[in-house]
């Protein structure tokens, strides 16, 4: 099958068909007559209700001038048209859009540790051993993607059945370690990151944050969601040492891997579900040169101060022929489900100590909730447990009262996935759109009903039919490289 996520019509032609001005068979006369590319000689899938196949189409200028039959669209082809011929049974596609995902870190993934197919914490710590062995003493050692519910073994020691610290020291004594839980909500590290992070006894948990502890008190080196940035500063204090042209390439380097993951899955479009202002500067620069493989629409996901001085200048809309989009403001309410993060209003079954974790100041998401409606800037809410949703929804519902449009503001949740069944019904009411991810409801089903009990899990966990059923929009993605 040849499909448009091709690297070269990719970079150039490549558009989703009900996204585009088309005219089935006829040209469209804001294009010149003569096409910059034919595709013909095969099926193309056009998603078009009146053509749903045809057998070949011309562009110009990245847009659709025509799609027909291969007589129709001969007259379009002239001296200077490149012409794809399609062989017997193959089969042209538009591009998919990833719905939810991280662009950079899906590149940034690909040059760590990939634990996401350790059977056990051993394997893990085998891994770590033999990247110490080859890697400087002092430097780190990050990798992504284990998940305690889908090992083989509980670890010994444990504390809530993560592992500690222990076998990551004995590992590598001489350098600090960083192991991102698979959602992305949570930490181990070893001993010597901690040391750098001065992390101890005495460390307070931050504010929507946890240090797993022992039964002494000591920290286990596992940290909950905002705890993550008591080493995530200190990794980020020695990346500060890097030289510009160290962070250059390592930015091409990631936008690199992500694109060729992309063009490999059939991805032309991407909707990154949360950028730093920094980055999105450098991304910027790289869709002006024409360098970016994919289209990006990108959410700002950074410190409300920094959002709120730079939001004007932020601002982008299909720049670079429309590879560069930024219109979006993300937030984070409350954890993953895995690690117990998910913010519920009550208690988890197999925690019950424990309703998850509020990681923002509920007043700052209301902040922001006014300054996206003030600059018709989309907001989009990471909520996964049921509190979490009730509570940006609330806030979604006054802010959206206090500032009418007559356009529809199209604000998200990105994820919604264990809802209380009273707010259902309020995601069409309000026109919120359910930035749901499929993969999420099979990759957690092992662990759903042992968290949320049988009752909560049947009635409000990932229910799209519900949803649509409220009249309201849902979307899908992947969340890479959380999945």
């Amino acid at each position: 099958m040849i499909g448009f996520h091709q690297k070269n019509l990719c970079l150039h032609a490549l558009v989703v068909f009900g996204l585009l001005a088309a005219v089935i068979g006829t040209s469209v006369t804001a294009f010149a007559q003569t096409a910059e590319l034919v595709i013909t000689g095969g099926k193309i899938i056009t998603m078009e209700e009146s053509l749903p196949e045809a057998a070949a189409m011309a562009i110009s200028g990245g847009r659709i001038m025509a799609i027909g039959s291969a007589a129709a669209i001969e007259k379009y082809i002239g001296a200077e048209t490149r012409v794809i011929k399609l062989q017997a049974g193959q089969t042209a596609i538009p591009g998919l859009i990833e719905g939810h995902g991280h662009f950079l870190g899906l590149g940034e993934s690909l040059m760590m540790l990939n634990h996401s197919t350790a059977g056990t914490w051993n394997e893990i710590v085998e891994q770590v051993r033999v990247a110490a062995s080859v890697t400087p003493p002092g430097q780190w050692i990050i990798g992504r993607g284990w998940h305690q519910a889908k090992w083989s073994e509980t670890p010994e020691p444990n504390v809530e059945g993560y592992p500690t610290a222990e076998a990551l020291d004995k590992a590598a004594p001489n350098h600090p370690v960083l192991l991102t839980h698979a959602s992305g909500h949570m930490n181990i590290v070893n001993g010597y990151a901690m040391r750098i992070a001065d992390i101890n006894t005495d460390t307070k948990d931050p504010a929507g944050g946890e240090l797993l502890r022992d039964a002494t008190g000591k920290p286990t080196g596992v940290l909950r969601e905002t705890a993550q940035g008591l080493v995530g500063r200190a990794l980020a204090i020695d990346k500060s040492k890097q030289t510009n042209e160290q962070r250059s390439a390592d930015l091409a380097r990631s936008i690199e891997l992500a694109g060729e993951q992309c063009w490999k899955n059939g991805i032309t479009s991407f909707q990154d579900a949360g950028t730093s202002l920094n980055a999105i500067r450098g991304l910027r620069q790289v869709a002006l040169a024409g360098n970016l493989p994919v289209r990006l629409w990108i959410m700002i996901r950074d410190d409300f101060a920094r959002i709120e001085q730079s939001i004007h200048g932020t601002r982008a809309k299909g720049l670079a022929n429309d590879f560069f989009t930024v219109e979006a403001i993300k937030l984070s309410i409350d954890g993953a489900l895995g690690p117990h993060g998910a913010w519920l209003l009550a208690p988890y079954a197999d925690l019950p100590s424990s309703t998850g974790l509020n990681t923002i100041d509920i007043d700052v998401v209301k902040k922001t909730a006014d300054l996206a409606a003030r600059n018709n800037f989309q907001l989009c809410v990471h909520a996964i447990g049921d509190r979490a949703n009730r509570e940006t929804l609330d806030i979604f519902e006054k802010a959206l009262a206090d500032h009418p449009s007559r356009l529809p503001r199209r604000w998200r949740v990105e994820h919604a996935q264990h809802l209380h069944p009273d707010d259902i019904a309020r995601f069409g009411q309000l026109s919120v759109i359910a930035s749901m991810q499929g993969v999420h409801c099979t990759s957690d089903a092992i662990y759903v009903p042992q968290r949320l009990g049988m009752l909560r899990s049947e009635q409000g966990a990932y229910v799209w039919r519900s949803l649509l059923d409220s009249g309201a929009v849902v979307t899908n993605g992947t969340d890479t490289p959380v999945e």
